[in-house]
């Protein structure tokens, strides 16, 4: 039974498969890539990277355990003093199978198998382009489309006038000649204050008009009535008479 036994035979024994992928690891890494069938390339990418792997360390250990698997001298000295050298960022995947479609003649899957690396083509590094998401601000207010669109429409592109700059001519100021005033000196003579003397004041007679008066109305006074007044009063006339005549 071939339970869990997955390893592809090839149609080849077990060391006839052995040589073959040899050849082909030692191939590969002094060619760095080569062109095989679909699942001889797939079979020789399980051979060929734990191998890779193994030369990453350089020791007497891991030459002699690599040695035996390629079995040749040549191409383990260049896995390990150029292909690891290159490869030694790489945490895996050291190898790459691009089909190149089928074979004339039995019409079987080609495919070239090569070292990551050294493909110049594919290995170019790309600008990282690093995308700067914004974050669109939400409006309160809504702006209806109507009153956007009247106002792009409302605005004119204006060009700007081209200014000239104005000439100014210097005007020719002729020097005024200022002349120095004579100055005299003033001679102050103290002035003599002379009493004021007072003339008399004839007042004039002021011409008075007469005024004129004007009749006032005198009422009758009506005189009261012998009948009215008191008896008293004409006795006590009659006593102070008497009292002068004596």
């Amino acid at each position: 039974m071939r339970h869990r036994k997955k390893n592809p035979h090839l149609g080849r024994k077990r060391g006839h498969r052995k040589y073959m992928l040899a050849n082909m690891g030692s191939s590969l890494i002094e060619h760095k890539s080569i062109n095989t069938t679909l699942a001889k390339a797939k079979a020789l990418k399980l051979f060929i990277e734990p191998i890779i792997t193994k030369s990453k360390t350089d020791s007497t250990h891991n030459r002699r355990i690599v040695f035996k698997y390629l079995r040749n001298k040549y191409a383990v000295t260049e896995l390990f003093r150029e292909v690891a050298v290159k490869i030694g960022d790489r945490p895996g995947g050291y190898t790459r199978i691009i089909k190149l479609g089928n074979r004339s003649g039995d019409n079987a899957d080609m495919a070239m198998i090569e070292l990551v690396d050294y493909n110049e083509l594919y290995s170019q590094s790309k600008p990282e382009s690093r995308r700067r998401r914004r974050r669109k601000k939400k409006s309160t207010e809504k702006i209806p489309s109507e009153l956007a669109n009247a106002a792009d429409e409302a605005t004119v592109e204006v060009p700007p006038a081209e200014e000239t700059p104005a000439e100014e001519t210097p005007a020719d100021e002729a020097p005024v000649e200022v002349a120095p005033a004579d100055e005299a000196p003033a001679n102050e003579a103290p002035a003599e204050e002379a009493p004021a003397e007072e003339a008399p004041v004839e007042l004039a007679p002021a011409d008075e008009a007469p005024a004129e008066e004007t009749p006032v109305e005198e009422a009758p006074v009506e005189e009261a009535t012998a009948e009215n007044s008191d008896p008293s009063e004409d006795l006590n006339d009659e006593d102070g008479k008497q009292k002068k005549e004596n």
